[in-house]
């Protein structure tokens, strides 16, 4: 019993890092898209759609988090954390419709930072 607890513990937090590794993933494929946004005529589309997928991922790490929360018993910190996330990347994308680069690429790079420190911690 004790066995089966623990093989669904794992297999939580290892959706749980791959969840934290695809928004990491994402985030800084933004970075690269937005620098080709600057030198190319493609840029804007592909940044236009790396937003939606890095907002993509940033709920399906709110969900890995939840997932690996509630039925392991595990802490309740990666969920918040996860859900800090979602807000930065809300914010990050209201900022970008809104031309606001003077504090849409500072939270670009800080989300990128909170994003490797959380891959790094998991």
């Amino acid at each position: 019993m004790a066995t089966q607890e623990m093989a669904k513990t794992r297999r939580g937090f290892s959706f749980l890092k791959t969840a934290i590794a695809l928004q990491t993933l994402t985030v800084f494929l933004q970075a690269v898209s937005a620098g080709l946004l600057l030198t190319s005529s493609y840029g804007e589309t592909l940044h236009s759609v790396g937003a939606r997928v890095m907002y993509g991922a940033s709920m399906l790490y709110v969900l890995a988090a939840v997932l690996a929360w509630k039925p392991g018993g595990g802490s309740p910190r990666p969920v918040w954390h996860a859900s800090g996330f979602l807000v930065l990347a809300s914010v990050q994308v209201v900022l970008g419709i809104a031309h606001v680069p003077a504090v849409h690429v500072p939270l670009g790079v800080l989300i990128f930072g909170l994003s490797v420190l959380a891959l790094a911690r998991r």
